[in-house]
């Protein structure tokens, strides 16, 4: 069993790595961005790469971390709708594009699960 601290430094480097990647590498971010939502996608990839960047730095402090997590399950609920997007877009891709696409989806679910589980730990040692 991994304990809190390392999986509160799992948890934020792939928060953090994955909100750098929005900044290196924003165009397939911005290809995920509903067509609905108002304003450009690239202005969307910016804010969710801060938003992930300052989650991942929330969970990383002990002091944030059960506020953190919470933030992070979150922020993987709130990202959902642009993964489903991605999935639809590309049905018509290469089969291992499509796979990594479609896998997207229920990978959603141990990371909401993870980052409920890291605060449901923060918050317990606060007491």
């Amino acid at each position: 069993m991994v304990d809190t601290r390392t999986s509160a430094r799992l948890l934020s480097g792939l928060l953090i790595g994955a909100g750098v990647t929005h900044f290196v590498a924003p165009r397939p971010f911005d290809a995920t961005v509903p067509r609905s939502l108002p304003g450009s996608p690239r202005t969307w990839t910016r804010w969710s790469g801060i938003a992930e960047i300052a989650v991942g730095a929330a969970v990383a402090h002990p002091r944030t971390r059960g506020t953190g997590a919470m933030a992070a399950a979150g922020l993987f609920v709130a990202v959902f709708p642009a993964n489903v997007k991605m999935a639809y877009d590309w049905r018509h891709r290469p089969a291992p594009l499509r796979a990594a696409a479609l896998a997207r989806l229920p990978l959603q679910v141990p990371l909401v699960v993870w980052a409920a589980r890291l605060h449901k730990a923060a918050s317990a040692k606060d007491r």
